[in-house]
C-alpha cells in the first residue's frame, strides 16, 4: 500500500514548503521543455533525426563523462587545451550546466558522499537524488557566497569564466541550428529525446548507482555498480569502482564493464594526446580488497 499522506507531505515540502529563486524556477521551465519534445517523438520520427541524437549522445555525453569529470573534476588525465576546451563545450550542449558548477557540485559530493552534505544524498529520498537536488539552489550550495569555491583551478581560465555566464545560449543555438536544418524531427530528437535521456542516465549516476547494484569495492558509502547506468552514460554506471579509486581514468575494470568513455581516453592516449593518465595499480586493488575481506570477517565475528 502507497502512504499517500506521507508523499503527499514529502512533494508538499519539496514544491511549496520553500523558496524557490529564478535558477531553480528556470531549470524547471527548462526540463519541462525537454521532457515535452520527448513526449513528441513517436510523431516526429524520420531516420535522419534518430541519428543526428544518437550522435549528440555520445558528442555531448563524453563531453560531460571526459571532460566535466574525468578530466576537470579529477584530473584523471591531461589533454592539450584546445582538446581540453574542446570537449568541455562539448558537454556543455548536454544541458546540464556551465563545467564549473557541474565540477563543484561533483567535488562537493566525493568531500561529502552520502551525507547530509552530499548536494545530491541519497538518504534525503530516491527523488531528491536523482532530480529533486537539480531544482533546489540552496541544497546544491547554500547560499550565492558559497557556490564555486570548490574550482578555484577552473575560475582562473577565462574560458570556463565565458562558458559559465553563457551556456544556456549555447544548448539554444543547437536547437536553432537542429530546426533549420530538419524542422521539428530534428529538434524533438536532437534536442528533446536525446538531452532528456543522457539527463536520466547522470541523473542515475546519483540514484540509482547509490540504491541499487553491485558494491565490489567496501567505500564506506552507498556507492553500486549498476550494468544499465554504465551503459547509458557511457562507462559511469561502474560507479563503485569510481568511488573505490576516484582519481582512476577507467571506470570499468573488468573486460565486460564496458567504459565507452575509457575506450576514447586510450584512443588518445595512444596518439599522444592525452598524457599523465592515472590509473589504480594492481597492487593497490589487491590491497583494496584485502580491506573488503577483513571488514567482511570483522562483520561476521560481530
Amino acid at each position: 500500500m502507497i502512504d499517500w499522506d506521507r508523499w503527499f507531505v514529502k512533494w508538499h515540502v519539496e514544491f511549496m514548503g520553500r523558496q524557490w529563486n529564478f535558477v531553480d524556477l528556470a531549470t524547471l521551465a527548462g526540463l519541462v521543455y525537454l521532457h515535452y519534445l520527448a513526449v513528441l517523438a513517436p510523431f516526429y520520427f524520420t531516420w535522419p533525426a534518430f541519428w543526428s541524437a544518437v550522435a549528440l549522445y555520445y558528442i555531448s555525453g563524453v563531453g560531460v563523462t571526459l571532460s566535466f569529470h574525468r578530466n576537470l573534476s579529477h584530473k584523471s588525465f591531461k589533454l592539450p587545451k584546445w582538446l581540453e576546451y574542446f570537449f568541455a563545450y562539448c558537454g556543455v550542449l548536454s544541458f546540464q550546466r556551465s563545467p564549473l558548477e557541474w565540477v563543484s557540485i561533483h567535488r562537493a559530493h566525493h568531500q561529502y558522499t552520502d551525507t547530509w552534505n552530499d548536494p545530491h544524498s541519497p538518504i534525503r529520498g530516491l527523488w531528491f537524488s536523482h532530480v529533486g537536488w537539480a531544482l533546489d539552489y540552496r541544497t546544491r550550495f547554500g547560499s550565492y557566497e558559497a557556490r564555486l569555491k570548490n574550482v578555484a583551478d577552473l575560475k582562473s581560465q577565462a574560458y570556463y569564466r565565458f562558458l559559465h555566464y553563457t551556456y544556456p545560449l549555447h544548448s539554444v543555438a543547437l536547437g536553432i541550428l537542429l530546426y533549420v536544418k530538419g524542422g521539428m524531427p530534428f529538434l524533438v530528437w536532437g534536442m528533446g529525446v536525446r538531452t532528456v535521456l543522457f539527463l536520466h542516465a547522470v541523473f542515475g549516476i546519483n540514484s540509482i548507482c547509490h540504491t541499487w547494484g553491485q558494491q565490489v569495492w567496501d567505500t564506506g558509502d552507498l556507492s553500486k555498480n549498476n550494468w544499465l547506468i554504465g551503459l547509458m552514460a557511457h562507462g559511469e554506471g561502474w560507479h563503485n569502482n569510481h568511488h573505490a579509486f576516484e582519481y582512476s581514468a577507467q571506470h570499468g575494470f573488468e573486460w565486460w564493464q564496458i567504459d565507452i568513455t575509457w575506450y576514447l581516453i586510450r584512443f588518445l592516449q595512444a596518439v599522444g594526446l592525452a598524457t599523465d593518465v592515472k590509473l589504480p595499480t594492481e597492487t593497490q586493488k589487491k590491497r583494496r580488497a584485502l580491506c573488503n575481506k577483513i571488514n567482511e570477517e570483522s562483520l561476521k565475528q560481530k
